[in-house]
């Protein structure tokens, strides 16, 4: 063997194997690699093949299979049939029939794409999968016409261009035809935002999408499904057992799991509700009793709030242990001992402030709040008056009853939108 020899899986599979003698073995039908590499920045070496020969189909060892290019053609040989472990034909990655044709996470460019055939490279210590063709040559190459199609380009200057994704960047989502844990597969995917998980897991077929979305813990899984637009996050919730769903639901804002639940089928919405925790179903049902045009079935019940007696320090120690959301911190909140909004204080003046200041020296007193009972119409108003991140959300007592944050309202507009449309 060279030292060095790039090929395609494409001019492997169906060429005929011979042994060291020329007697003919039987044609390639697929070719294995590693799937349980710990090791993300190790290409997956190929560990056996899948031969049919004219009376059985078998796998081996392809530690004495030899890719060589004589007269630049593709020659496959053996020199020595050794079975392969029944532990490899198990769990092992087929490239044919598991990779080649379907679709894959490009991990840099963030997308699903399509694999039209895998390049791989025979080396001294074996021969490993390097990269992925995504391009319009991977596809004539398939067909047989890449090589007479590139000289005719040619000569007009014009060429045909690769497009190649390192094995490394990529990420296989169907695994259906083989006994693979999707926990172990999967590891890749954890690195993506979740916005960008949750697009990739809308695209896919709808067993494909839930079977991704499984394999994620529950805090991922939350991030993600509250990433997701709305028909889609039905769909999940459907495919997930009640167990499963409520635990991921417990995990996302009240707000969120009410949009949601509104959804659903009203039976399948009480079976969550019951399952959830205590405290997060009556926060949702709440909220579900609104109606929905009304500022309350908007807001959100992720606040904090403070007495005005306690100190910069305090309330900087209690940040830290609760460790909020982004979006909680847009404004804090000041109330009495039955919980009446008395003032806001914002997180800027809370930095700069003096750690022995108490929340009464520097809190804003009456501040600009929202009705739960008010027509929702009322908030852009007042976003568009003020200027304001969020804005408190109080009962007709003046009771504290959650805020509403102008992402949450524009994602609102935009979804209404598309629905009108």
């Amino acid at each position: 063997m060279n030292s060095f020899m790039t090929f395609y899986l494409s001019r492997v599979i169906g060429r005929k194997i011979f042994d060291v003698n020329g007697q003919y073995i039987g044609i390639v039908k697929d070719l294995l690699v590693n799937a349980d590499n710990t090791n993300q920045t190790e290409r997956p070496l190929v560990t056996g093949i899948k031969i049919k020969s004219p009376d059985k189909t078998e796998f081996y060892s392809f530690e004495h299979f030899k890719v060589q290019k004589i007269n630049g053609k593709l020659k496959v040989s053996c020199s020595q049939l050794i079975q392969l472990p029944q532990e490899n034909i198990d769990s092992d990655l087929y490239l044919a029939s598991v990779v080649l044709d379907k679709q894959i996470v490009d991990l840099n460019g963030r997308k699903l794409v399509r694999v039209n055939d895998i390049r791989l490279v025979s080396v001294a210590n074996g021969t490993f999968a390097v990269a992925v063709d995504i391009g319009i040559e991977g596809l004539l190459r398939r067909i047989g016409i890449a090589k007479p199609l590139k000289i005719f380009l040619s000569y007009f200057k014009v060429s045909i261009p690769a497009k190649f994704i390192l094995w490394e960047d990529v990420e296989a989502i169907d695994f259906s035809n083989l006994n693979i844990k999707l926990s172990k597969s999967h590891s890749k995917l954890q690195t993506l935002h979740p916005s960008d998980l949750a697009d990739i897991i809308e695209d896919l077929g709808k067993k494909a999408s839930a079977d991704v979305f499984l394999s994620l813990d529950e805090e991922r899984a939350a991030d993600v499904l509250e990433e997701m637009e709305a028909d889609a996050q039905v769909h999940i919730i459907e495919s997930l057992s009640i167990e499963k769903a409520a635990d991921v639901l417990d995990k996302m804002p009240a707000d969120e799991v009410a949009d949601i639940l509104n959804a659903l089928e009203e039976e399948k919405a009480e079976l969550l509700l019951n399952e959830m925790e205590k405290k997060t179903s009556e926060e949702v049902r709440e909220l579900l009793d609104y109606p929905e045009d009304s500022v309350g079935s908007l807001m959100a019940t992720e606040i904090i709030s403070f007495s005005k007696e306690k100190t910069v320090n305090d309330v900087l120690n209690e940040l830290r242990e609760k460790k909020p959301e982004a979006a909680t911190l847009y404004n804090l909140f000041v109330t009495d001992e039955k919980e009446v909004l008395i003032a806001t204080v914002s997180l800027r003046d809370i930095v700069v402030s003096s750690p022995e200041a108490t929340i009464n020296e520097i809190m804003k007193p009456s501040p600009v709040c929202l009705r739960d009972d008010q027509d929702i119409d009322e908030i852009a108003k007042i976003v568009s008056k003020y200027n304001m991140l969020a804005i408190p959300v109080v009962d007709n007592a003046d009771v504290l009853q959650g805020m509403v944050v102008i992402d949450d309202v524009i994602e609102d507009l935009i979804n209404k939108r598309r629905t009108n449309k």
